[in-house]
């Protein structure tokens, strides 16, 4: 069978959804011209890393005729060359010759234990303990915010890509967060008068279904939980199936219980991923946004900066007035994390502070509500401000947005300028002999909150 023969992909089935895995890659790979040598690497590629995508994504976002070089094909899609071929190479061959699958996967582990899977101290430090025992599935990296993992909400729509949460998806237990055990997470919040906010994450807690998604968002309304003023949901169904806000059977039962959650005098805010412009075309995410405005919840916008899919200043200018045309806030721009194919999307500081700058500075005030490029490091989340002289010596100029330790929230410090810097452990100090957030001569961090939060 020749490329322009390729059989139709036959997707799995449920709720009018319709699902495209691993086993359907080879087929859309060929619909995006790529060889039978870039095809094979791409499987092997998808044996480390997790492949998911939808038909709403395949038939309504990417631009086939300018695939594989698409920004939403390379979003979603396997690119053959993400890995470094050392690791890849071996893959494919195993899988060219029918090597049996426990072989191929003992080599996908170890190739994703080289990948950092999880960064940022989120498992050394960010786990809380309740009675002196780790409390799974739940994050407390600030005194205020709290993360859940909720079991049932750990797969998304469409996989990205660039995703740093990569490891809850490829079945290895040791590297998932999850929880469903909403009593614990209760008592913790109760315990802990200093927890303003719950980020409620995944994965991608839209997977759920109202009745499910009910389980984890009626017990944060606990009366005993006056203190909890927020609910975040972190999704990027959106942009990747905005019909579950719209013809899904249970968009009305959700919207009524983000409506729930504003009785109860909460905010309910999706923190909503859009990567590139096109993600907002369609008609049904207008739809889906109006829907979820009129149930009083606010939608709040946020992505990385990612090489070849958004790394230049117009296309974030034009999603940021895109978002504000519909009501939307515009929140961050990340920086890709340490994690997974981090050196094949990520973009130099110094090119990601210009571009922030120029998308930044041809837009109105009311766009400007935007934060970035923010690093999510293990010391917290640390903003590149731009580059300057100061003393004749060339520096980024940073502060911290976010940090364990609150007391460096907002302290400006200065780091050597490296052209080639593309994370936070990159960079060198200067005028000093540490960040604010090092460690001190004698070893020891400069506050009690980088351990964990118990």
């Amino acid at each position: 069978m020749t490329e322009q023969q390729v059989a139709p992909v036959i997707p799995a089935q449920g709720r009018g959804f319709r699902a495209f895995t691993a086993k359907h890659l080879d087929q859309l790979a060929a619909r995006a011209g790529l060889s039978d040598t870039d095809r094979l690497t791409v499987r092997a590629v998808a044996t480390v890393l997790p492949f998911r995508t939808n038909e709403y994504v395949v038939e309504r976002l990417i631009d086939w005729d300018a695939a594989p070089d698409d920004p939403i094909y390379r979003l979603v899609f396997p690119q053959p060359d993400m890995l470094p071929m050392g690791d890849v190479e071996p893959i494919a061959d195993m899988l060219a010759r029918g090597a049996p699958d426990r072989e191929v996967q003992a080599a996908a582990h170890a190739v994703r234990l080289r990948l950092n899977p999880h960064p940022a101290g989120q498992l050394a430090l960010n786990i809380p303990a309740m009675s002196d025992e780790p409390l799974p599935g739940v994050q407390h990296k600030y005194p205020e915010t709290v993360l859940v993992f909720p079991k049932q909400g750990q797969t998304c729509h469409a996989y990205c890509t660039y995703c740093f949460r990569w490891a809850q998806f490829v079945g290895e237990p040791d590297l998932k967060m999850a929880t469903d055990d909403m009593t614990r997470v209760t008592a913790y919040l109760r315990a802990h008068q200093e927890v303003t906010s719950v980020l409620i994450t995944g994965g991608d807690p839209m997977i759920m279904g109202a009745g499910v998604l009910r389980q984890y968002i009626e017990p944060l309304l606990d009366p005993q939980l006056e203190h909890i003023e927020s609910i975040r949901i972190g999704t990027k169904s959106l942009a990747y199936w905005p019909q579950r806000f719209v013809t899904d059977p249970d968009a009305d039962d959700t919207l009524r219980l983000f409506e729930q959650v504003g009785a109860a005098g909460k905010t309910l805010a999706l923190m909503a991923h859009f990567s590139h412009p096109r993600e907002l075309e369609p008609e049904q995410v207008s739809t889906a946004v109006g829907r979820i405005r009129s149930a009083g919840a606010v939608i709040r916008t946020q992505a990385p900066l990612i090489r070849s899919i958004n790394d230049d200043a117009e296309t974030w200018r034009t999603m940021w007035r895109a978002h504000l045309r519909l009501g939307m806030v515009p929140y961050y721009m990340f920086v890709e994390r340490d994690t997974g194919p981090q050196g094949y999307f990520a973009v130099p500081l110094a090119r990601a502070a210009e571009i922030f700058r120029d998308a930044y500075a041809s837009v109105s005030g009311l766009c400007r509500t935007v934060r970035g490029p923010s690093m999510s490091a293990t010391p917290g989340k640390v903003c590149v401000d731009g580059v300057t002289e100061i003393a004749g010596q060339k520096v980024f100029a940073l502060h911290m947005i976010q940090a364990r330790d609150p007391s460096l929230v907002g302290r400006p410090f200065f780091a050597r300028y490296d052209p080639h810097a593309v994370w936070v452990s990159d960079l060198r100090p200067a005028f000093a002999d540490r960040f604010p957030f090092d460690a001190d001569q004698s070893g020891h961090w400069q506050s009690e909150l980088l351990a964990p939060a118990s």
